[in-house]
């Protein structure tokens, strides 16, 4: 697209849609669980599941959706993600068993493991390097923060007024405007190779290996952290992981470049947004236990309340761009953990009797513009000097970043606020867990602020004129 057609921002309106309805998507069925498990007869162990196998789907395949989405063109992959994340969203809806509900969950994990990093890459070869990119990159991030927190405001009051079904039903009519849209929008693009390979073997390892991991981390508050189960799921990961940079190393056209991530400020970048995932899906979840399981709110109170939050994380989300455009991505990360952190530790004195104001308001203040000035920071970091050839994949490794990163962090503070509920007093014991919980979160955010100054260079933003040549010319994406 030109770069003076307004379309190109129209275009991220649509991605970003997409964006936010995946992320939405991975946490709106948490308040919806215990209706659904009444609705479909979910035992206690195999309701989670509704979740997890949207997880395992979603975070397993990332990577080789985004290198799909390089060979075959973005335009049209993505337009495939998003007709089977309608079919099956609808499916979900009128899910007539658990069995029929998780399997199709799993396919909702799968196109969603397709549209995100390919929307992600559209975004990328749509925008020069630069101001511009990363002004798109701030609303992406923005989009993506406000739906890890939107699930909270909206499962609750659809649940309650419509049935669980229409957290699932919601999908359908967006996912069939943005596939009206996306040819009058999107231009298709793809990597110009000689040989189309897929990297069979690099794709089988890597997938294996994320799955592992992200059963290994969604099962562990059940099955323990240092249960055979998570231990050997967990090395088997790290087999896997090993394996699949020896077939890398020796592929003549590998699933991911190891030039990527030997790349400082990718994977630097990478593994800040990966703490960040952590400690912003671990706040969000224990925050909603907390706020209706010890005050005792209704689900449509709590989301209300709780909308300063998402507001928060766009409004850290524009300025953080800013700020990285003129000092960098280094700074920007560090301050943006800085404040997740302190809005943690505020909420670590939740009291048992606490109010909204008093007790939690205060700490989302901080934490909101935290979430979206370090999102945007570590995904520029992350994606700054990536080609059109592997913007694809750089996509997909940012998105599983977050994502895993997410279900890290619910793992993590399930485990630590059952290990801290103790006591004769019911609603003193569940605090006590819960305080643990955000405690948790901080430290979290303190490991990923350390990541940040040791692993983030003081970036050198190039000139949009640097970009690679053969990707984006006067803003138009090369078919």
């Amino acid at each position: 697209m030109p770069a003076t057609d307004s379309r190109r921002w129209y275009a991220l309106a649509l991605l970003c849609v997409a964006g936010f309805m995946v992320i939405l998507d991975a946490q709106i069925v948490v308040l919806a669980l215990p209706s659904i498990a009444d609705g479909l007869g979910f035992s206690a162990s195999g309701a989670p599941w509704v979740m997890s196998a949207y997880l395992l789907s979603f975070g397993g395949l990332l990577l080789l959706g985004g290198r799909i989405a390089d060979l075959l063109g973005r335009r049209r992959v993505f337009m495939t993600g998003t007709l089977l994340f309608a079919l099956s969203s609808l499916l979900c809806g009128f899910a007539w068993t658990a069995e029929v509900l998780v399997a199709a969950r799993a396919v909702q994990g799968v196109s969603a493991a397709v549209m995100a990093p390919t929307a992600l890459s559209i975004l990328l070869n749509t925008f020069d390097e630069g101001h511009e990119r990363n002004k798109a990159l701030a609303i992406w991030s923005g989009s993506g923060g406000f739906g890890a927190t939107a699930a909270l405001l909206i499962g609750g009051p659809v649940t309650e007024a419509l049935g669980w079904q229409w957290v699932f039903f919601l999908n359908v009519p967006v996912a069939l405007l943005l596939l009206a849209l996306s040819p009058v929008l999107l231009r298709e693009s793809r990597t110009e190779a000689g040989s189309r390979s897929y990297d069979p073997a690099g794709a089988l390892t890597v997938t294996a290996a994320l799955v592992a991991c992200v059963y290994a981390v969604v099962e562990a508050p059940h099955a323990g952290w240092l249960s055979a189960r998570t231990t050997g799921l967990l090395a088997a990961a790290v087999l896997l992981t090993f394996v699949f940079l020896r077939i890398e190393a020796r592929s003549t056209a590998p699933l991911v470049p190891l030039r990527l991530l030997r790349a400082r400020t990718v994977s630097g970048g990478n593994l800040v947004v990966f703490l960040l995932g952590a400690c912003a899906f671990g706040m969000s979840y224990t925050l909603s236990q907390y706020g209706q399981g010890v005050l005792g709110y209704s689900p449509l109170r709590f989301g209300l309340a709780n909308v300063v939050m998402p507001v928060g994380a766009v409004v850290g989300s524009y300025a953080g761009q800013a700020l990285v455009t003129r000092i960098g991505a280094r700074p920007v990360a560090v301050g943006g953990l800085a404040l997740v952190g302190a809005g943690s530790l505020l909420l670590a004195g939740v009291p048992v009797d606490g109010g909204f104001v008093p007790d939690l308001l205060p700490g989302l203040l901080l934490f909101g513009p935290g979430l979206g000035a370090c999102a945007v920071a570590g995904s520029i970091a992350a994606l700054t000097g990536v080609g059109e050839r592997e913007s694809g994949v750089a996509s997909g490794i940012n998105t599983a970043a977050f994502q895993i990163g997410g279900a890290f962090g619910v793992a993590v503070v399930t485990s630590v606020a059952l290990s801290h509920s103790a006591g004769p007093d019911r609603l003193a014991a569940l605090t006590d867990g819960y305080r643990a919980a955000f405690t948790a979160c901080a430290v979290l955010a303190a490991a990923g602020l350390t990541c940040a100054l040791t692993l983030l260079r003081a970036p050198r933003l190039p000139a949009p004129q640097s970009r690679p040549a053969g990707t984006v010319t006067r803003g138009r994406v090369r078919s």
